[in-house]
């Protein structure tokens, strides 16, 4: 096992503590996942096949997102997770969108770029149809925005796409990759 991967395990205290907060999140969030049980969810995360997407979870959590469960897919048997702070992960922002965006900065380069953390963390961004989805369950970023994945058509000419809520409506917009915000992260998902 090289080191990278003994840094992706988590230790039985962290993870007993994960699982009692995500428990708790999800008795609190019922209206994101109504009919699924929590039991069934936990059977799914205690399974070995688990393990890294549990170290996944927790950076999730670490970083801010308060992620939770949006949804089963019952035809791959995963239950996904979405980033369900209420505003974008504060661990997660000031970032231009991607590796590319970053080097081609001169001054002011910001630590990381959105994909390459979400990349690290074992995640994705969000796509804009999973970012509406989520408003369904509440009204997110209404003092921040988040980034999510840009077509690859846009990106060729050097933007990328961001979402927010504001007057109770969800709005998609545009920036320079290379551009970052203090109020602008990125939210995340997973299956499990």
């Amino acid at each position: 096992m090289t080191n990278e991967e003994t840094k992706r395990e988590l230790s039985p205290e962290q993870r007993e503590e994960l699982l009692r907060t995500l428990k708790t999140r999800f008795g609190k969030g019922m209206n994101r996942h109504k009919g699924l049980e929590w039991s069934n969810v936990l059977a799914k995360l205690e399974t070995g096949s688990a393990g890294k997407k549990m170290w996944s979870l927790f950076e999730m959590e670490r970083t801010g997102g308060q992620p939770d469960v949006v949804a089963y897919d019952k035809d791959n048997d995963e239950y996904i997770y979405y980033d369900c702070s209420p505003e974008s992960p504060d661990g997660r922002r000031s970032l231009c969108y991607d590796r590319e965006a970053l080097e081609l900065r001169k001054e002011n380069k910001p630590r990381n770029s959105a994909l390459d953390m979400a990349a690290l963390m074992g995640i994705d961004l969000l796509t804009e149809e999973q970012y509406r989805e989520l408003q369904k369950f509440g009204n997110f970023d209404t003092k921040t925005s988040s980034w999510v994945k840009t077509p690859p058509e846009i990106r060729k000419l050097g933007g990328a796409l961001f979402c927010d809520r504001r007057y109770d409506h969800v709005f998609v917009y545009h920036n320079g990759a290379e551009s970052y915000y203090a109020a602008r992260g990125f939210r995340g998902s997973i299956r499990i």
